[in-house]
């Protein structure tokens, strides 16, 4: 498993790129581990579109397959999606947001796990 771990990480590594308007791949593991127990990684592998609203937002839409490596288990295959956005709140302040959704083993989303992701990034 340590492996398959590391394997993921190398490649989400050397896929990542800077952000442009427009289409784009993006490939993201997501390890959890809770009390120094592994327990799970999820590897989102999506297709998205990105685009500007006015001066000061930019929004994005992806999704496509993942896939759950349990602890001891076989990987599940799931599907996952997100939409989000960023806007300038000043010229060093970006407010933004994220609503995801990870089906469950057998692609239903009525099952899905949902998550939501807010934060402000400052530069200096």
């Amino acid at each position: 498993m340590i492996t398959k771990i590391s394997a993921l990480s190398a490649a989400v590594a050397l896929s990542a790129a800077p952000a442009y308007a427009g289409s784009y791949v993006n490939i993201e593991s997501n390890t959890g581990i809770a009390g120094g127990d592994y327990k799970s990684t999820l590897v989102e592998t999506h297709y998205g579109y990105e685009g500007v609203v006015g001066e000061n937002t930019t929004w994005y839409v992806q999704g496509g397959p993942a896939f759950d490596f349990q602890d001891g288990g076989e990987a599940e295959n799931k599907v996952s999606g997100k939409v989000g956005a960023t806007v300038a709140v000043t010229e060093k302040t970006d407010v933004y947001g994220e609503f995801s959704v990870v089906s469950d083993d057998d692609w239903e989303i009525s099952s899905a796990d949902l998550g939501i992701k807010a934060g402000v990034t400052y530069r200096f």
